[in-house]
C-alpha cells in the first residue's frame, strides 16, 4: 500500500511539474507573441529623468542613455527626441545629460520613467513631416489594413512594415527622405496594430502568417500604379518582407529588398526576448514549444527565413552587433552566402530596429546608393 501511495504521489507531482512547466512556458512566450504595438521590448531598459533645462536633459546613466544619435524618449503620456551626449556639461556620475531636441507630446519631470525608442516622430506624415498624404485602407485577408500614403512622382513604389513594439509612425524616420527622392510611400498597419483585424488567436507570429499583409499592400500598390515595388521592414516586418517576396502571387513586382534588424531566425528571437524578461534558461526550451503550440511556427532553427524562402533580389541589410533582439550574425552569413545579391551595411552602438538612429546621414546615404538603380 504504501508503494502505490508513493508512485500515486510522484505521479501527481511529475504532473503538477509538468503543468507548471506548460505554464512558464506559455507566459515565457508572450514575450514574442503578445509584444504591444508602440511599447517597449523587454530588452529595453527604462530610465529616470532626473533633471531638465533649456537644451538638456539629465538621465540615469545606462549603455542605453549613452547611445550615440538621435532618439525618441518615451513615457506613459510623453514624448521627446533626444540628441547627443553632452559630456562636457557637469553632471553627477550616476547620469547621463543629452540634448533636450524638443517635447513632442506632454511633459518631462524629474521622476519620470522614460525609455529610448527608434521613433523620432510621432502622429502622421502631416502633422509630423508636413507631408500630404492620405490615409486608405489596403483590402487584407483579415479585413482593411489602415496605411498612409505619401504621393511620389516614380513608379516604384516603397512599401514600410514595422516590426515587434513598434508601430508605423516608426517609418517616419525616412519618409522625408524617400519624399525628397519622389518615391511614393505606403507605410502599412498589420493584423494586430491600432485600427487594423487581429488574427483569430491575438498572437504575433513573427512574420510567418502576417507576410500576407505585405502581400495585400504590394497588390494593392499594383492597383494603383506601381509598376515596382521596394519593401522595407524592419524587425519581423523584415521577415513579412522576405516571405512575400518569396510566396506572393505578385512576387515578379518586387525589385528589392531593405531589412532593417532583420529577424531571421524566430526561435533565437524568442528566446532573446523570453530572457530579456528573467525567464531562467532552462525554461527557454519551453517557451519555443509553447510559440510552437499556440500558433503552429515550425521551421528549420538552423537556417534562416530568407535561405528557407530562397532570396533572389537585391536586397540591402541594416544591422549591427548591438542588436539582442536578432542576432548580427545571421545577417552577416546572409551577405556571405549571397555574394552580389545582399549588402550588409553594419551600424555599431544600435540597438534593435534603430539602425537608422546613430548616424541619419549614413543611412540615408547608403540607402540612396541601393534604390538608384531601382528607381
Amino acid at each position: 500500500m504504501r508503494t502505490v501511495k508513493a508512485t500515486a504521489a510522484a505521479v501527481t507531482v511529475a504532473l503538477a511539474a509538468g503543468a507548471a512547466g506548460v505554464a512558464a512556458g506559455r507566459l515565457a512566450s508572450d514575450a514574442a507573441l503578445k509584444a504591444p504595438p508602440g511599447r517597449p521590448l523587454p530588452t529595453e531598459p527604462r530610465l529616470n529623468v532626473h533633471g531638465t533645462a533649456a537644451g538638456r536633459i539629465t538621465l540615469t546613466r545606462d549603455f542605453a542613455s549613452l547611445r550615440p544619435g538621435t532618439y525618441g524618449l518615451a513615457g506613459d503620456g510623453s514624448h521627446a527626441v533626444v540628441g547627443p551626449v553632452l559630456d562636457a556639461t557637469p553632471h553627477p556620475a550616476d547620469t547621463v545629460v543629452r540634448r533636450l531636441e524638443r517635447v513632442t507630446h506632454g511633459t518631462l519631470e524629474p521622476g519620470d520613467h522614460v525609455w529610448l525608442t527608434p521613433n523620432v516622430h510621432i502622429g502622421d506624415p502631416a502633422s509630423a513631416l508636413g507631408l500630404d498624404h492620405a490615409d486608405v485602407d489596403v483590402p487584407g485577408e483579415l479585413g482593411a489594413l489602415p496605411a498612409w500614403f505619401v504621393p511620389g512622382a516614380r513608379e516604384t513604389w516603397v512599401i514600410a512594415v514595422h516590426g515587434l513594439g513598434a508601430t508605423r509612425e516608426l517609418a517616419m524616420n525616412v519618409m522625408g527622405f524617400l519624399h525628397r527622392l519622389r518615391f511614393p510611400v505606403l507605410a502599412l498597419a498589420y493584423r494586430g496594430d491600432l485600427g487594423a483585424p487581429r488574427s483569430a488567436d491575438g498572437l504575433n507570429h513573427l512574420g510567418e502568417t502576417e507576410w500576407r499583409d505585405v502581400d495585400a499592400a504590394i497588390r494593392y500598390a499594383v492597383r494603383y500604379g506601381a509598376q515596382r515595388v521596394v519593401l522595407l521592414g524592419w524587425s519581423t516586418g523584415a521577415a513579412m518582407c522576405l516571405h512575400a517576396t518569396a510566396r506572393s502571387a505578385v512576387r515578379d513586382r518586387v525589385r528589392g529588398l531593405v531589412l532593417d534588424s532583420p529577424v531571421l531566425d524566430w526561435q533565437t528571437t524568442l528566446r532573446a526576448l523570453a530572457a530579456a524578461r528573467r525567464t531562467p534558461h532552462a525554461l527557454l526550451p519551453l517557451a519555443v514549444r509553447a510559440a510552437q503550440g499556440r500558433t503552429g511556427l515550425y521551421g528549420d532553427p538552423g537556417r534562416s527565413a530568407a535561405e528557407a524562402d530562397g532570396l533572389t533580389v537585391p536586397t540591402l541589410v541594416f544591422h549591427g552587433p548591438g542588436d539582442t533582439v536578432a542576432p548580427w550574425r545571421l545577417s552577416r552569413r546572409l551577405a556571405e552566402s549571397h555574394p552580389g545579391l545582399v549588402s550588409l551595411h553594419t551600424v555599431q552602438n544600435a540597438p534593435h530596429s534603430a539602425m537608422w538612429n546613430p548616424d541619419p546621414a549614413g543611412y540615408q546615404e547608403a540607402l540612396r546608393r541601393f534604390l538608384t538603380p531601382l528607381m
